[in-house]
């Protein structure tokens, strides 16, 4: 899950107002890591607030209040994104990999990475540290929400944070770079062969297959049901599978050039 990035002003001691840098606002430095929100989160805040406000309104009934119950919940999701990418960046300072910064951005969030593990072990141990906390997060929601009342706003948000928490752990896990199932995969081959160009290439060709597959699923159910797939989902599935593609390609590149000059850091 590595990134390139702009450097940015240090952000005062004296003061927690968000500091714009050239990759988003500073908002905060757990654990000495700087972790920047761009602009694009705004978009994505409201689309996901939009989305599921009529959720809350349905199930709570709270009138023009179900906007900010939806907007809490947009937050929340995004700070359970960021523990994922920290438990990455923590993991990674233990095996003295530097870490420039965490951005959150409109599609999740990434650990910038400065160096890539030197071993496939170590490489295993970074990748897989997210989507487990992840999954450790949701398991702690499922078994915190049997201690609520459903129809409450505790309620509702401790099912959804749950649910959005095993989602994000799962899809993580998917065999295709960049996504930590990817990098796992890319570990694996790595060990196999002691190849890490091998690796890389095996696992950014399944994130290559991925993209194809997330795009395929709305046309395929569209085709089942002999309607017109659904416009919101297919772009949705359109800018996910391009993300995921960019990042495979990225990684191929990457590849090739350390493989002609090994000294690249």
């Amino acid at each position: 899950m590595t990134d390139s990035g702009s450097s940015t002003p240090p952000e005062s001691p004296s003061t927690s107002r968000p500091v714009r840098g050239g990759s988003g606002w500073l908002m905060a430095r757990p654990f000495g890591i700087p972790v920047y929100v761009t602009p694009s989160w705004l978009i994505i805040a409201a689309v996901i607030t939009l989305i599921y406000q009529p959720v809350v309104e349905r199930t709570l009934q709270l009138g023009p209040l179900s906007y900010l119950v939806a907007f809490v919940f947009a937050v929340l999701l995004y700070v359970s994104v960021l523990i994922h990418e920290l438990a990455h960046s923590v993991t990674a300072r233990m095996f003295g990999l530097p870490v420039s910064r965490i951005t959150l951005y409109m599609l999740g969030g990434v650990s910038e990475i400065e160096r890539e593990a030197p071993t496939p072990g170590r490489e295993f141990l970074v990748a897989v540290s997210g989507p487990v906390l992840s999954l450790v997060l949701a398991a702690a929601g499922f078994v915190g929400y049997r201690f609520v009342e459903p129809q409450t706003i505790v309620g509702v948000l401790v099912w959804q944070l749950w649910v959005a928490n095993l989602l994000v752990g799962v899809f993580n896990l998917l065999p295709g770079l960049p996504l930590d199932g990817g990098r796992l995969v890319r570990a694996a081959v790595w060990a196999i062969t002691r190849r890490p160009r091998a690796g890389t290439v095996v696992a950014a060709w399944g994130g290559r297959l991925l993209a194809v597959f997330i795009v395929a699923i709305p046309v395929l159910e569209g085709l089942r049901t002999g309607s017109a797939p659904n416009l919101i989902g297919l772009l949705w599935a359109l800018l996910l599978a391009s993300f995921i593609w960019m990042g495979a390609a990225s990684a191929l590149r990457t590849a090739r050039l350390r493989e002609r000059v090994p000294t690249l850091r």
